[in-house]
Parts: structure tokens; sequence; C-alpha cells
């Protein structure tokens, strides 16, 4: 029932898809576009595996640095909302200051986090963790919002700690809200590593995209997109994937 259900789900976009391929391959045949200007799918697919050995340098690259980044935003984000969310007093003066700090867009920051740390493996890794933080953080924070006011109150008539309840009940009700936040920073992160060798850096599916504008090698600009997604893709299902195994509960009652 439940690969039924995938497919029923799954075919529309793919039809989608292929369908605007199709109409892609056309338009260029047909319409004798340059291939410099706007490359057909075939176009691309065969410079991508021309090129295969050093678009997979680039792209482990871009992976290594995305993972780095998104477990060091992932887990600041984690205790920033725990600490957020124990301390009331804290929550009152930083949380505003979460929400002002979203006015700032992330690419321009780059240029600063390049003149305070070179430009290393750290400003990049700073500046995905400011993507993949504020997603957490909220999201985290929502769900311990949401926590059982009737179980929370119960836990506090029989005695139980604070940390008792924090630990037992209000982070559990957190995981569901939590894992938003993880799938959002999943993709995030992807974006955040592009940007940051868009910045600096000598290797990584940003450096290359800019080495091939340069060259005007629109082919390999759309190459290097593919992979995006297909990265950004594969991050949201494996985190999709780990929530319905640690958050077995959850998982069976949206079935």
């Amino acid at each position: 029932m439940k690969q039924q259900r995938w497919f029923r789900a799954g075919w529309p976009p793919l039809v989608v898809v292929i369908l605007l391929l199709l109409i892609w391959q056309l338009v260029v045949t047909w319409g004798g576009t340059a291939s410099w200007l706007l490359p057909s799918p075939l176009k691309i697919w065969q410079d991508g595996t021309t090129d295969m050995p050093r678009v997979w340098m680039h792209t482990f690259a871009t992976f290594r640095l995305m993972l780095i980044g998104f477990f060091v935003g992932v887990t600041v984000g984690v205790i920033v909302a725990s600490c957020l969310h124990r301390v009331p007093v804290l929550k009152a003066g930083f949380y505003p200051l979460l929400i002002l700090s979203q006015n700032v867009p992330t690419i321009a920051l780059g240029p600063l986090l390049i003149i305070l740390f070179g430009f290393g493996l750290l400003p990049k890794v700073i500046l995905i963790s400011l993507v993949c933080f504020f997603p957490v953080t909220m999201s985290t924070l929502d769900g311990f919002m949401q926590t059982d006011r009737s179980m929370y109150n119960y836990m506090q008539m029989i005695g139980a700690s604070k940390r008792q309840i924090f630990y037992k009940l209000e982070l559990p009700h957190a995981l569901p809200a939590l894992f938003t936040g993880l799938k959002i920073s999943a993709t995030y992160s992807v974006m955040g590593a592009v940007i940051a060798e868009w910045l600096g850096g000598g290797v990584g599916l940003g450096y290359y995209m800019i080495l091939q504008k340069s060259a005007f090698r629109a082919d390999r600009e759309f190459v290097a997109i593919f992979i995006i997604v297909v990265l950004s893709l594969l991050f949201f299902w494996l985190i999709a994937g780990l929530e319905k195994w640690v958050i077995r509960w959850n998982a069976k009652r949206s079935s």
C-alpha cells in the first residue's frame, strides 16, 4: 500500500519534468539557439559525463563543507533553543534579536567574515552555520511551546523536576518540530555552501560555477545546478528518513 501511494504521488511530477525536458530539447533543436547561450538537455548530459572527474571533485568538496556547516549550525541551534526555553529571561531578551537577524542577507555577511577570518575553511563554516542555525532554533522553540500542558501539569503534580520534565516530556514533544527545522536547514546548507564558495575558495561547486561563467560554458553551469538540486533532495530525504526512524510514534499517528 505504501509503495502504491508513493507511486501515485511521485509519477505526476516525474511526467511534468520529462515533458519540460522534451520541450526544452525541441525548442533548442528547432529554434536554432546557440549552444553556448542555451544548451539542450542532451548537450548538458554529454558535457557532464565528459567533465565528470572534475565535477565529482568539486561535488565532494561542497558535500564535505555543507556537512560540517550543517552539523555546527544544528548543534548550536538546538543548544540555544534549549537554553532560551529553560531560561525565560534569556528568551525575552534574545528572541527579538533572532528575528531581527534574519533581515541581514546571509550573502552580505560573507565579505565581512572573509575580512575577519581570511579565506580558509572557518568563514565558510560560519556562513553555512548561520544559514542552518535560524530554522532549527525557531522550529525547536515552537516545538517546546507545543508541549501538552495537561501532561506538563501532571508531571509537576507528581513532583518531577524541571530537568525531568524537559528530557522526558518537552524534548520528545519538540522532536517533530525539530526535524522540520532540520529538513529546511538540510536544503539551506547546500545553498550556503555554494554561496560560501562563490565568495572565496579554490574548490567546490560554487568555485566551479564561477570558472564556467568566465568561460561562457552554460552547459557546465547547468551541470552544477543539477548536482546542487540532487544534493539538496538527497539530504532532505535522508533527514526525512531519519525522522521516521527516530519518531516512530509520530509516523504511525500521521499514517
